[in-house]
């Protein structure tokens, strides 16, 4: 066409409608392995390490479920400009979310185990990440 705006097969008008990727999965996953290394981390080590562990899987997972239910829940028909800003926001609000966390944990939880509580923010950060690697690779 001679503006450049060319449909292709599938283009309803620049909108977006296809089925959101199973992200809830990622969630239900990290909360499958945070109720069974809540028992180890209480088990080897003391009471402090393990709710420590527990806050921090939750400053990751929290924000993470937010981010989902933001970007893949309710709306499904949007415009591709919409889409993105609403993408940006909900990444820039998970961040926060995430720093609001953590100052949380470290400020109203008395006794904290630091190590215990970016332990367990790491284990939940990584399953996120494999959780997300393997949507792509799905091809959603």
């Amino acid at each position: 066409m001679a503006d450049g705006k060319q449909k292709s097969a599938g283009d309803n008008g620049n909108r977006v409608r296809l089925r959101p990727p199973p992200v809830h999965n990622i969630t239900l996953t990290q909360l499958a392995v945070l109720l069974p290394s809540f028992a180890v981390v209480a088990w080897l080590f003391d009471r402090t390490s393990a709710v420590s562990f527990a806050a921090g899987a939750a400053v990751s997972i929290l924000p993470q479920a937010w981010f989902a239910v933001l970007v893949f829940g309710f709306r499904q028909r949007r415009s591709l400009l919409r889409a993105a800003r609403g993408a940006y926001a909900a990444h820039a609000g998970k961040f926060l979310l995430s720093a609001a966390g953590f100052a949380l944990v470290f400020a109203l939880l008395r006794p904290v185990s630091a190590p215990a509580v970016f332990a367990g923010f790491g284990i939940m950060w990584t399953l996120q990440t494999v959780g997300s690697a393997r949507l792509l690779r799905a091809g959603y």
